[in-house]
This record gives structure tokens, sequence and C-alpha cells, in this order.
């Protein structure tokens, strides 16, 4: 039996993928959690085989749990299952440790067999959304500017992301600029907007 842990913070949608992945004769989900920042306690607690991470979620998105639950319980596999299938996405959940990247609308046969394969060392990806990455590049801002840009996102000024982020007003301006640069953008709210839409942050 496949034990499998969901993670997703929209409980109509975690119950609905447990009740389907419960209809498969070799597939168990053992543990549910609505948050990022609760899954690899969740996993530790429960050994799954698989982990299905959604990717927008409170605490930690899917990715950064995926990038901890490589470090810290290695041996689980990640399937990244997410409503937004965007490039950028992909590219940073492959990156992160996930063995397998789908879109919530793939049918739920799909989905147990990307179970059963990722357990047998393969990697499973959508197929468009692999063709969409590969012709839209890598993803052009570094760590630090993606974390600058995202801190910029509600609207701070400088001076609040020098001090959030401690560092200095005109490192910020730099990053900010340049991440502007990058993406093609006129100004700041458009970088995180077009980055947003991309995947990137």
């Amino acid at each position: 039996m496949i034990r499998v842990l969901l993670a997703d913070d929209q409980s109509m949608v975690r119950e609905a993928l447990a009740t389907l992945l419960g209809l498969e004769d070799d597939i168990e989900v053992v543990a549910q959690v609505a948050r990022g920042d609760e899954v690899v306690a969740a996993v530790r607690e429960h050994a799954p085989d698989v982990a299905l991470l959604d990717i927008e979620m409170p605490g930690m998105t899917g990715i950064e749990a995926a990038a901890h639950l490589r470090t810290a319980c290695p041996e689980v596999k990640v399937v990244i299952v997410t409503t937004f299938g965007r490039p950028g996405y992909l590219r940073r959940a492959m990156e992160s440790g996930a063995e397998a990247f789908l879109v919530k609308d793939a049918p739920a046969a799909q989905l147990a067999e990307a179970v059963r394969q990722v357990l047998q060392g393969h990697r499973v990806i959508d197929p468009t959304l692999a063709a969409a990455a590969l012709a839209e590049g890598p993803d052009p801002l570094t760590p630090r500017e993606r974390e600058v840009l995202n801190a910029a996102a509600d609207g701070s000024v400088n001076a609040d992301i020098a001090r959030r982020l401690r560092l200095s007003e005109g490192t910020v301006r730099n990053y900010l600029s340049t991440a502007i640069q990058k993406t093609g953008a006129r100004n700041r709210t458009e970088a995180v907007r077009i980055a947003r839409e991309k995947g990137w942050l």
C-alpha cells in the first residue's frame, strides 16, 4: 500500500483529492495538512511514501516545503499539484527536489499513476507545462532579487524593505532596479506582476 500525505489549504480540494486517491486499491491517504509549514512534522509523524503538495499555502509554499523535505526526509517522494500551471513554478519545483508536477485539472487516474511512477524512480511532468517551461527559458532573477521583489510586493518603501531584510537602502534599490530590468517592466509593481505570472515569485 502506497502511503500518501496531502497538503493543500483549500479543504474542499484536499478532501476531494483524498476521496479520489482513496478509490485506488494500492493508495492510502494517511495524513492531511492545510499549511506548508506543517508538512515536515506531518511526514515525520505519519511516514508517507509520497507527499502531494499544493504550491500556494500559508506558512510556507509547497516549493519551499519540498526543499525542506529533501533535507529532512529525503526518502519521501514529492508531487506538486497546483492550480497554477506557470513555467517558473515548474522549474523551481524541480530544483527544490519535487519528482512530479501536475495541474489540478489533470484526471484523477493521471494523479494516481504519477504517485506510482515517482515511487519507481520516474519523474512525471505535465507535458504542456514542460513545453511552456522550455519555451520560457530559465528564471533570470537571483534568489536575492526574488527576495527583495517579494518584499516590495506589498508596496513597502525601500527603507522598510532594507530594515526587514537587513540590507542597506542602496542595495535594495540596486536589486529592485536589476529585477525591473530583467523582467522588462517599467516599475516595481509591474515587475512583481510579471514575475508572479511567470511563476518566478
